[in-house]
């Protein structure tokens, strides 16, 4: 079983994203779909594992991909921030580009409010924001994505409560 952390939109707060990277010992990859604005090499330095980011519409400096096609745990995955592909009918522009690419998987951000749809292909996968939510209740979120070795695939998508005692 291959394990990620998905995050989206942290907007240069990123002590939730680390303290949720805390609680995880087995996860294999991080998948950031922009806005972290200006923290990529402190994501980095937090883990010895891959970390994916691409830019979103907030990430001014620096040279982070627009986009990134990657590998994982036997799936193709399809990053982007999605501000060039969402409109206000939805996640039809998404799904273009993400049938383009010929991607399992297509994450994104922008919105700062989860979504998942497992049952289009590929599937479409919004964590959220893990730092400034939109949703109704407003509570940051973030997704686990686990991989099984005959390709399943599960995602969990969580809500981040801030831990006052360890």
């Amino acid at each position: 079983m291959k394990k990620a952390l998905v995050f989206s939109d942290s907007h240069g707060r990123l002590d939730n994203l680390l303290e949720v990277m805390k609680q995880y010992k087995d996860y294999e990859a991080v998948f950031h779909m922009g806005d972290i604005e200006g923290d990529a090499d402190r994501l980095r330095r937090a883990t010895p594992y891959p970390v994916y980011i691409v830019r979103g519409n907030c990430d001014y400096y620096g040279d982070l991909p627009m986009q990134i096609v990657t590998e994982f745990g036997g799936k193709k995955i399809g990053l982007c921030h999605g501000h060039r592909y969402l409109n206000y009918n939805g996640v039809d522009g998404l799904r273009y580009w993400a049938m383009e690419q010929k991607v399992d998987i297509a994450m994104f951000g922008h919105t700062h409010v989860p979504f998942l749809d497992e049952n289009s292909s590929p599937v479409l996968l919004n964590p959220g924001s893990i730092s400034r939510p939109r949703q109704e209740r407003k509570i940051p979120t973030y997704t686990v994505m686990a991989i099984s070795e005959d390709g399943d695939i599960e995602f969990e998508m969580c809500e981040y409560k801030k831990r006052f005692f360890s």
